[in-house]
């Protein structure tokens, strides 16, 4: 199979994964708001294995959060996030343990201030800094490694 297609079939299932995962968080009430915790960010230790998952991710984070009725502000700089978090992922794939920390960090820094500005939080933004990081490592550490160290066993990449 010629490697772009493959490339751009990878990154196409990535990204309709992340929307699935993330519309299920959503219809338990837990993928949005001051906490939120992401099925679908488990998906964002991918980069470790291929770069198809940067666009993947990107994408698919893009249209959940189109999909699910996200603010503008939210899709806009909650795709950023995650597409920083994933490009930096993809550096950083030699370590698998910090492979999960761009997604955490980038989300830390990108989304309270969406939370207060789009959707009207009002909680302080320490608080909000806080409960997006809480989300962020049950998505990404706790899922995430998880899905990692089975891929890896599994050897599917």
């Amino acid at each position: 199979m010629n490697k772009r297609v493959k490339f751009i079939c990878h990154a196409a299932l990535i990204a309709a994964l992340y929307v699935v995962l993330t519309y299920l968080a959503a219809v338990m009430g837990i993928s949005s708001g001051v906490v939120q915790v992401r099925f679908s960010e488990a998906l964002c230790i991918l980069p470790y294995f291929t770069a198809a998952a940067v666009p993947g991710v990107t994408v698919g984070c893009l249209l959940a959060n189109i999909l699910t009725g996200s603010a503008a502000l939210d899709i806009v700089f909650g795709t950023l996030a995650t597409l920083i978090g994933a490009v930096l992922a993809r550096i950083l794939r030699k370590n698998k343990w910090l492979v999960p920390l761009p997604s955490i960090i980038s989300n830390m820094a990108i989304i309270p201030p969406v939370l207060i500005i789009a959707y009207g939080a009002e909680e302080a933004y320490p608080f909000l800094l806080l409960t997006v990081g809480i989300g962020e490592v049950i998505s990404i550490y706790g899922l995430g490694m998880v899905l990692l160290f089975a891929l890896e066993k599994r050897r599917i990449f």
